[in-house]
């Protein structure tokens, strides 16, 4: 349980509905440019200015630069290497998809660390993480499977799988930092990892990176402003509130992108979209569950 003085809902709560706009802003910056930018400049363009106010952050909480001391090095190396390996990942998949599929595929990584708690922890299947499978997996054929000629055409097939993928690797990079939390920071593995994301972005410069005119600059330069500043009102979100309080406002996250994509882009929500939502959401609510129920047992 919170602290008394930390124990703020109200405020858990806005900064949770704050973050959500805030990778929408993310997401949208990146498509916009997508056609002009190849991913790894974009992944770099994010990282690099995301450090900013992480850093400021970390300044103000006085834990920079002390607070980026480590005893798990590998740890680090491997959680940044899975989250930037992501973040290519989900910035391919929403330069071909609408920013609110994109969005709902990254809903997959609470299904995805259900599975892996099995896999890799050695935490037992249940019902709950059974379900929470069975219907992500329906949940995503609904999605692909009725338009599977039409998105092979436009490039969507592949931007599911990126889509996917993307959330495959952050649930390794989640289940990581289960494991290295117990002697690191929050600061440090923040910082790790925009720092490797960075520097991944970095090394495709040699791949050929875009001129860029002064209103792709602008919009990199705020992908990287709205990323960082969405991770810090996470981290503040659950500071604040516990998980449990957060969870009903992980659905309005969803609102933004379908705004974004109708007003920004004018793109419709498509009908595999709508009848996709309830069936992932309804996985991601079972695995949600089942992550509470181990924390009751760990407790006893």
């Amino acid at each position: 349980m919170l602290a008394d003085e930390e124990s703020r809902p109200g405020l858990g709560i806005g900064l949770r509905v704050l973050s959500g706009v805030l990778f929408t802003g993310m997401l949208v910056c990146i498509k916009a440019v997508s056609d002009e930018v190849p991913v790894g400049q974009s992944v770099f363009f994010r990282s690099l200015f995301a450090l900013l106010p992480i850093v400021v952050f970390l300044m103000l909480r006085r834990e920079f630069p002390q607070g980026l001391a480590t005893r798990r090095p590998l740890g680090h190396a491997l959680r940044s290497g899975l989250g930037a390996a992501a973040m290519f990942a989900s910035f391919a998949a929403v330069a071909l998809l609408p920013v609110a599929e994109t969005t709902l595929l990254a809903q997959l990584t609470p299904v995805f660390m259900a599975l892996g708690g099995v896999l890799l922890l050695g935490e037992r299947f249940s019902l709950y993480r059974a379900g929470a499978i069975a219907l992500a997996l329906a949940g995503v054929a609904v999605l692909v499977l009725p338009g599977l000629e039409a998105s092979r055409e436009q490039g969507q097939l592949a931007g599911y799988a990126l889509g996917a993928l993307s959330a495959l690797l952050t649930a390794g990079a989640l289940l990581t930092v289960r494991r290295i939390s117990r002697t690191e920071t929050a600061g440090s593995i923040a910082f790790y990892f925009i720092l490797v994301s960075a520097l991944a972005g970095l090394a495709t410069l040699p791949l050929g990176w875009a001129p860029l005119k002064g209103d792709v600059v602008w919009l990199l330069v705020l992908s990287g402003l709205f990323g960082g500043s969405a991770h810090i009102a996470m981290t503040l979100a659950l500071r604040y509130a516990e998980a449990s309080r957060l969870a009903p406002f992980e659905y309005i996250a969803l609102v933004w992108p379908v705004l974004a994509d109708w007003l920004l882009f004018g793109l419709p929500v498509s009908s595999g979209f709508l009848l996709a939502l309830p069936l992932l959401l309804s996985g991601v609510g079972l695995a949600t569950l089942e992550g509470r129920r181990i924390k009751r047992l760990l407790r006893q």
